[in-house]
């Protein structure tokens, strides 16, 4: 009796060393062994940890099954960091995903190919679902577009009526030039128009178009071009692309109303509008956070069109790494954290907009992230209304090259230096296609 009383009290030990083993310290996690353990990885500065912080702990706290962990990696390793995790079978169960490497990554195994929707009666539209081969692999987790920014007092200095905000009055191309003509002024006033004006003491530019690169697509579309084929198997970049760039170029280079950028980097804003000298430029949704501009009396408007009405999806998606042991749980977590309630701040601060449609629809939930958002409401709530957010469910609203084709990471470090030639007009737009067309269709093929 004593030798089985023992042997009960020793397998007794035995179960709970492999309970605290399998939970890990209770004082921790205020662990129960049937409680999921999940890590979600994210990107981003000290007030973006604590607010994504914030959202795991509401959902920590509102439910008993899983617990979420957070993992913080800098921007500029976190590529690099999550390979080195798979590698040593330590990867987390789910996280944020860089938009380009999305396709790449699902192919190269590190994201597994998961709905985190499949069943639910709701879902992110389809301008901002990534997927591999018409099946999804990840969302959004909240929705962009791009749109017209503009100084107001620079437009009422001028005389010049604002720019429109519904797609039916939008400013065709070459009406957007001759606006931007009326607010290039000289150092004594004079506008480009004028017989006495000194292009040598430009003191303030009509406009400046967003020359990074994946901003420079939502051009080729309006001119009736691609980038990509619709099916992502094929770098096009055809005339109708080409001749678009060279357009956008072609402001600074021919009709002197742009700056001229001698980088190809994601400024546009803060080097234009929010830098004080320039009078429009077009930048994404996301131009509403920007609150440290708020001492600017800016307004919004729709893009101007080459061809066609055209503007491009965006937006950070997350999804389930493919090592995890946990994949329902990690797309029960997904669902959640992605659900507009549940992230709210990145919303009411004006970054993103919710990413589905019953938000752009329904009347008392429009209200709620526009008229009732400082950020937003200080635009003129109608006028972000009709230039944004009913752009953003529009038939010429499509995704991005990076929702759907691989290698555009890829394309990017090919194409960003080599446009700088075009933007400084040494080379023309079609001149450095052709030089790098071979690296771009390698970079889509996978060859």
């Amino acid at each position: 009796m004593k030798i089985k009383k023992i042997l009960a009290l020793i397998l007794t030990a035995v179960m709970l060393m492999s309970i605290v083993t399998a939970c890990g310290s209770s004082s921790d996690y205020n662990c129960k062994c049937d409680v999921i353990q999940l890590e979600f990885s994210i990107w981003g500065d000290e007030s973006e940890r604590e607010s994504t912080q914030g959202a795991l702990d509401v959902f920590n706290a509102m439910q008993s099954d899983i617990f979420v962990s957070l993992v913080q990696i800098p921007n500029e390793q976190y590529g690099e960091r999550l390979r080195t995790l798979q590698t040593a079978n330590n990867m987390p169960d789910c996280g944020m995903i860089d938009e380009r490497t999305a396709i790449g990554w699902t192919r190269e195994g590190l994201i597994k190919k998961i709905d985190i929707y499949e069943g639910q009666p709701s879902r992110p539209f389809a301008g901002i679902t990534f997927s591999d081969g018409g099946q999804p692999i990840g969302y959004s987790i909240g929705s962009e577009v791009l749109a017209l920014w503009f100084n107001r007092d620079m437009f009422d200095a001028a005389g010049v009526p604002y720019p429109p905000t519904t797609l039916d009055t939008a400013w065709q191309w070459d009406e957007f030039i001759e606006v931007a003509k009326l607010l290039t002024l000289d150092a004594n006033g004079n506008n480009l128009n004028s017989p006495n004006f000194d292009a040598t003491s430009i003191v303030q530019y009509g406009v400046y178009v967003n020359q990074w690169a994946w901003q420079l697509e939502v051009w080729a579309l309006s001119n009736g071009g691609r980038w990509y084929s619709e099916d992502g198997t094929r770098a096009v970049f055809d005339d109708a692309a080409i001749e678009a760039m060279q357009k956008v170029y072609d402001l600074h280079l021919v009709h002197g109303v742009a700056p001229f950028n001698p980088a190809q980097t994601d400024d546009g804003w803060w080097d234009s509008v929010g830098a004080g000298n320039v009078a429009m430029c077009t930048e994404g949704q996301w131009a509403t956070g920007f609150t440290m501009f708020s001492d600017i009396n800016y307004g919004v408007g729709v893009l101007p069109y080459m061809k066609q009405q055209a503007n491009i999806t965006a937006g950070g998606p997350v999804g389930v790494f493919a090592d995890t042991k946990h994949p329902e749980a990690a797309a029960t977590f997904l669902r959640w954290y992605s659900d507009p309630e549940s992230n709210w701040a990145p919303i009411l601060d004006g970054w993103v907009m919710p990413n589905t449609t019953d938000w752009f629809t329904e009347e008392a939930k429009l209200t709620r992230w526009i008229d009732e958002v400082p950020n937003r409401a200080r635009l003129d709530a109608r006028a972000f209304r009709t230039a944004v957010a009913d752009v953003a469910l529009h038939p010429g609203t499509v995704p991005t090259g990076w929702y759907y084709t691989p290698g555009t990471d890829q394309i990017d470090r090919v194409l960003i230096p080599a446009l700088v030639e075009a933007a400084n007009g040494s080379k023309t737009v079609k001149e450095v296609i052709e030089s790098v067309r071979p690296a771009l269709e390698a970079a889509v093929s996978g060859n």
